[in-house]
């Protein structure tokens, strides 16, 4: 009987798993929800045609002046213009004017409308851009579908991304240069803050092997395959993140978290980065006479060198940074991994949170080292301590709530840098990076809405 159990329960086990099954039909209201936006959408374009027709009888204007020569414009003809908008395509007869010196051309009711005639044009240009700027451009182009039942090729959201991207990084830069100009206005504030936490930092993003898009010859034969990136094709997006540090809150134990914090980030030099983080606190209005700028990095030359811009400042180094070249040495002398290694760091942990770098400096001249890389290992902790020692009152630092750690800057490289541009595979020109971290630090610092106000700007595909 027994035999007879074991032999039912190994045929059991070897029964196979059943198939999965789909629901036979799509929920009633789902289907509903689809019935209503296809039956809507043609009355939607409809009452929009309707109102852009309305807008160019409306719209009664001179010719306009060449704006090359400023010689008056000629009307040339009214043939009919559309364009691709979220409800479908517009078509209106637009007047069309020429110049007949230098034959520039202008369409006013275009201009007005703020579309171009055959392109992708108005509030789905800029939905566009938003999927581009969040997911690859292959994946945006299936959401719109998905999201706004609007079928688009991957390279129609690459052009809106690099189009909008370009006004946007246009405007950071005249924004950065109108600040940097001592005769600027900043932005009212009815009283500046006291204290102003920036982090900044780097990291690095991978970039192409050729200067200039590659293009199929006429018979469309497949490209080479690229070289493959070298250590030297690597350029560093700077980071910074702009807080104030009434605005840290904890709510729950031992996790922390940001009211507000505004990002800024861009492909450059370090003068770019602080230029740009210039005009940032300007426009906030948080740069007072009496404010006091607190300045976290993890000890670039830099980064310092570029504080001096503050007069009222305060450097500290990043104590994770100070804990982690304890950590080198430790597993050079003791070993890796070691729970020597691991008491000697925690100690010493301890002692610069407490304020104690002194003592710390103090300690580590005494230690003896039996091999030279040890010893050199040894010799530059000391320097590096030593050297930013007026930076590493911890103690001070959080008494008064201003934080010892950069996670608030290396949050912002993992949203705007790693999430959509470090990605497997992923190699970017150097206007391409820029133009896109453009779109990700308006999207993340909650001004998407700005976009509708700058114009698209020409770039070469």
């Amino acid at each position: 009987m027994d035999g007879f159990r074991r032999t039912v329960h190994l045929a059991t086990d070897h029964l196979p798993a059943p198939r999965p099954v789909l629901a036979d039909e799509i929920p009633r209201f789902i289907q509903l929800e689809r019935e209503v936006e296809d039956e809507f959408r043609p009355a939607l374009l409809g009452a929009l045609q309707r109102r852009v027709e309305a807008l160019a009888e409306s719209l009664s204007t001179p010719p306009p002046s060449c704006p090359q020569c400023g010689r008056c414009m000629a009307s040339d003809d009214a043939r009919p213009v559309s364009w691709r908008c979220r409800f479908g395509r517009l078509q209106v007869h637009a007047r069309r004017y020429r110049c007949p010196h230098c034959r520039r051309e202008a369409r006013p009711l275009l201009d007005r409308l703020g579309v171009e005639a055959g392109r992708i044009s108005g509030s789905l240009a800029r939905l566009l851009a938003l999927l581009g700027a969040v997911v690859p451009y292959e994946l945006a182009a299936r959401l719109a579908l998905l999201c706004f039942g609007v079928k688009v090729s991957p390279m129609s959201v690459w052009r809106a991304v690099q189009r909008l991207g370009e006004a946007c990084e246009q405007y950071g830069e005249a924004l950065a240069h109108y600040h940097a100009d001592s005769d600027s206005t900043p932005a009212p504030s009815l009283q500046a803050p006291a204290v102003v936490v920036l982090g900044v930092d780097g990291c690095a993003l991978g970039m192409q092997v050729r200067a200039h898009r590659r293009r199929r010859d006429a018979a469309g034969a497949s490209l080479p395959p690229l070289p493959a990136v070298d250590e030297g094709q690597f350029r560093e997006v700077k980071t910074g993140v702009l807080l104030l540090p009434a605005e840290r809150v904890e709510p729950s134990p031992g996790r922390h978290a940001l009211l507000r914090r505004f990002l800024v980030s861009c492909l450059g030099d370090a003068d770019r980065i602080f230029s740009r983080l210039w005009a940032r606190l300007q426009e906030l209005g948080w740069l007072g006479p009496h404010t006091l700028v607190v300045i976290i990095g993890d000890g670039a030359e830099w980064i310092w060198k570029r504080a001096e811009l503050f007069v009222r400042r305060c450097e500290i180094l990043d104590y994770w940074h100070a804990v982690e070249h304890a950590w080198e040495f430790a597993r050079l002398q003791y070993g890796d991994p070691s729970a020597q290694a691991a008491r000697w760091v925690h100690r010493l942990a301890r002692d610069l949170r407490d304020g104690k770098v002194q003592r710390v400096i103090a300690r580590l001249k005494t230690l003896r080292t039996t091999r030279p890389e040890v010893q050199e290992k040894l010799e530059a902790l000391i320097r590096y301590y030593s050297d930013n020692a007026s930076r590493m009152r911890y103690d001070e630092y959080l008494r008064q709530g201003y934080g010892i750690g950069s996670g608030a800057v290396e949050s912002a490289h993992k949203q705007v840098v790693h999430a959509r541009l470090r990605q497997a595979g992923m190699r970017w020109s150097e206007r391409g990076a820029q133009r896109l971290l453009a779109l990700r630090v308006l999207l993340l610092n909650a001004d998407w809405d700005q976009l509708d106000r700058l114009r698209r700007v020409s770039i070469a595909a």
